[in-house]
């Protein structure tokens, strides 16, 4: 390597560079990089609070990935990650980014079509709750239900029903089942016996008041059994 740094140290970075080449942002990432670079940092924090939650945990999976760019950080804490969508502009964009040091299983999915039956010991989804009409939402959530093992674990992440009248016309565009903290807490106990919810603001996550909240994310586990099961 004939480059050098001055501080020796950072001749790793060059050899990365060298031997790897350059990284490349995720579709979706390169796109909130180029007009609101700040709120890749809430992305990440979200992704960091699933990869906190989880680690130790086997098999995971990721309804809604986009571009899979902070699935990473569930990769980094968690052996064997499944990220899936329903839109293969997303799953073609992962796979042509496939780093071998962080391999990801993608495959196309909805999850309004049907549950994966692969006993995953959990589940995470962020960002796509919103995106469910409300008819859907029990379908949506039961198949989730059973695509975990029995003691299975949901995290999910969507914006408040108070945020959106400061949303951005881009960000609000399609949120059509933002919910308040409560009703997000009474939707997923029909389908978890603990449903702890968590607020957000920015990339801080704490216990105040749901109203004030940005950003929720619910940790749900004890699933109870479906009906006629």
């Amino acid at each position: 390597m004939s480059e050098q740094t001055k501080e020796p140290q950072y001749n790793a970075c060059l050899d990365v560079r060298d031997r790897k080449g350059s990284a490349s942002l995720g579709v979706m990432t390169n796109f909130v990089w180029a007009t609101d670079p700040k709120r890749l940092c809430f992305v990440l924090a979200r992704y960091k609070f699933v990869a906190k939650m989880l680690a130790g945990k086997s098999r995971v999976l990721e309804v809604g990935c986009a571009d899979a760019y902070g699935s990473r950080l569930v990769r980094q804490a968690v052996p064997s990650v499944t990220v899936t969508d329903f839109d293969p502009v997303f799953t073609r964009d992962v796979e042509a980014r496939m780093d071998s040091d962080w391999e990801l299983r993608v495959f196309l999915h909805d999850m309004l079509s049907g549950p994966i039956r692969e006993n995953f010991d959990a589940v995470y989804t962020l960002d796509v709750f919103e995106h469910i009409e409300q008819r859907d939402e029990k379908r949506f959530l039961a198949n989730i239900r059973d695509s975990l093992g029995r003691d299975g674990v949901l995290i999910l992440g969507t914006p408040s029903l108070e945020s959106q009248k400061y949303a951005s016309p881009g960000s609000i565009a399609g949120h059509v089942n933002c919910k308040s903290g409560d009703d997000l807490k009474k939707v997923l106990g029909d389908f978890f016996a603990n449903v702890f919810v968590f607020s957000m603001n920015d990339e801080v996550v704490h216990t105040g008041f749901y109203p004030m909240a940005h950003y929720l994310l619910a940790v749900c586990c004890n699933m109870k059994p479906a009906p006629n099961s």
